[in-house]
Parts: C-alpha cells; sequence; structure tokens
C-alpha cells in the first residue's frame, strides 16, 4: 500500500470510485462487489452532496467496504467532516464492515495537511466495524473504545498525536488481530513516547494480536529496545518496525531480545544499518522473511523517515 497514489483494492474487494462511475454513465457494478470509493475532485465538487447522491443511487443496504477520498481543504468555505456524515448516515449503511477514511493522494493533499477530528463515534455507529484505516494525523482524536468486531486498525501518519496512541493503548479490542502504528516525527504532530506503547507490548488487552507494526518513527532504536523484551512479541506472527530511523542500535536491542525466529516475516524496510548488521539479520533469521531493503545513508547525524509531511 503507498500513500502516493489511491487504493485500488481493499479488504479484498476492488474499489470502484463512484464519481467516476456515475460520470461514465453506464450501469454500475454489483454493489456487494466493490469496495466504493466517494471523493470529490480537488478543484470542484462538494463533498456533501456527493456523499448523499451516492446514497441515492447506491443500495448502500450491500455495501460492505467504503472508502473516503479527497472531502476538501481545511481552508474551504463548505468545511466537511466526513465523520460526522457517516455516523448519521449509519442506519443506510447496515452492513458496513470495512472503513478506509483519508485515501487521498499528495497532489491532493499532504499526508500531514490531511484534517480529520474525533473518530469515536465511528465504533458507536458502526459496532460491527471489523477494519478501520486512517490516513492523516493533523486534528484527529480518539477516545479509548471497546470492539469485539474489531479485527484491523491502522493508522498512516507523518505524526500520530500520542493521545491516539494512548487511546488504542486503554481500548478493550480482544480480538484485533492486526494493529499498524504510523508514528511519524514530532514536527508533524508525532509526539508519543515509548512509554505511551507500554499497553499494546504489554499484549494484555490484546490477545489475538498477530501482527504489530510500530513504523516510520524517527526514536525508531528506543522502539526496537523496548519491543525487544516486550511480552506480546512472542504471540506475533509479524512484526514491523519498517520506514524509520533505525540503525545498529536498535537491531543490536533485537538480536539481543526476545527469540524473533517464530516470526513468519519481519519488516525493517527503509533503515540505517550498516551492511555487517544486514548480514548478522540474515544469520540470525535463516527461517524468517526479513526485508531489508531500502538501506538509507545518514547525512551526518540526520537520518529521517520515509514518510513525514
Amino acid at each position: 500500500m503507498s500513500v502516493d497514489e489511491h487504493l485500488s483494492e481493499f479488504d479484498g474487494l476492488p474499489v470502484v470510485d463512484f464519481l467516476s462511475a456515475e460520470e461514465a454513465e453506464e450501469p454500475l457494478p454489483p454493489v456487494a462487489s466493490a469496495a466504493w470509493r466517494i471523493a470529490i475532485d480537488y478543484d470542484a465538487g462538494a463533498f456533501d452532496r456527493l456523499f448523499e447522491r451516492f446514497f441515492e443511487k447506491v443500495d448502500t443496504s450491500q455495501v460492505t467496504s467504503l472508502i473516503i477520498g479527497f472531502w476538501g481543504a481545511a481552508y474551504d468555505e463548505n468545511d466537511v467532516k466526513p465523520v460526522d456524515l457517516l455516523v448519521n448516515a449509519a442506519g443506510r449503511l447496515p452492513r458496513l464492515r470495512a472503513l478506509f477514511l483519508g485515501d487521498i493522494e499528495p497532489d491532493e493533499a499532504e499526508i500531514s495537511w490531511i484534517e480529520h477530528s474525533d473518530i469515536t463515534p465511528l465504533f458507536t455507529a458502526f459496532p460491527g466495524l471489523r477494519r478501520l484505516e486512517v490516513r492523516g494525523g493533523t486534528g484527529l482524536t480518539m477516545d479509548p473504545i471497546k470492539s469485539e468486531a474489531l479485527t484491523v486498525l491502522r493508522f498512516e501518519s507523518g505524526g500520530l498525536p500520542a493521545s491516539v496512541v494512548r487511546a488504542v493503548a486503554a481500548s478493550d479490542l480482544p480480538n484485533l488481530e492486526h494493529l499498524d502504528l504510523w508514528l511519524g516525527v514530532e514536527n508533524y504532530g508525532g509526539d508519543a513516547t515509548v512509554a505511551d506503547l507500554a499497553p499494546i507490548l504489554s499484549g494484555e488487552r490484546l490477545p489475538a494480536l498477530r501482527h504489530l507494526g510500530l513504523e516510520d518513527s524517527e526514536i525508531q532504536d528506543e522502539i526496537a529496545a523496548a519491543v525487544a523484551g516486550a511480552p506480546v512479541v512472542a504471540r506475533l506472527e509479524s512484526l514491523s518496525l519498517a520506514m524509520g530511523t533505525l540503525t545498529d542500535e536498535g537491531a543490536e536491542a533485537l538480536l539481543s531480545g526476545r527469540p524473533l525466529t517464530h516470526l513468519k516475516r519481519l519488516d525493517l524496510h527503509h533503515h540505517y544499518l550498516t551492511d555487517r548488521m544486514v548480514e548478522r539479520f540474515s544469520a540470525a533469521l535463516p527461517g524468517v522473511t526479513v526485508d531489508l531493503s531500502e538501506q538509507e545513508k545518514p547525512d551526518g547525524d540526520w537520518r529521517y523517515v520515509a514518510v513525514d509531511e
């Protein structure tokens, strides 16, 4: 999945852009066979009107997967909050199980320019939601939630607020299998610390977790050191500490910590490991698929994450 292009597939379904499909003046595809994307053009349209038109043209009682794309810039006069629209329309989306909020390309808005709001009401409005993915962190808020349905929770951000990280850590998610947090950098609001991650790393509230991603962080070495001794690692099938500023220091902590040989996959792509450390990892985990691509070189003392602005 790339932040540089729109989704072509979501939750196992091909994506159909509602605006493009409507303008084609051809019969719409079977409703349940697609993940529907609602988005206005960058320089034209009103999202709330397009949103309502979607309900007029599509039998939304059959929609299971929904993608919210560009809904307008924060400075637009017609400022729209897609969470409010979704919550108010919950009764017309009884089968919604998967939601992607913010399928927006850099040409429309950089990831840290995407203006969000409180996403907590989504979990009450859609108690059957089993997959939620959010791109962007500016203005994003969330309270601790309880959901027995949720199995996938992902945040893509150049700066994920610590308050959101703490809310996830304090949530009751007994069936969550997949958790991704792009933590980002402090300059774009990514102010979470290792201490904020402690409840996640203990695994006590996440008994079903099988994939954990703590990625895109400027404190990736500190995170790696914390992960190295984390109880949750023993139950994981895959682990990602990719996209950040990981160096030999963090890699050494991983190799010296809890065993990682049970993992199916370890993703460390976009890293600052030396050639020698790359060789050590390959030798230490022969049965694990380890992604050590995108070996970066620091500019003096400066190291950058894969996604920030």
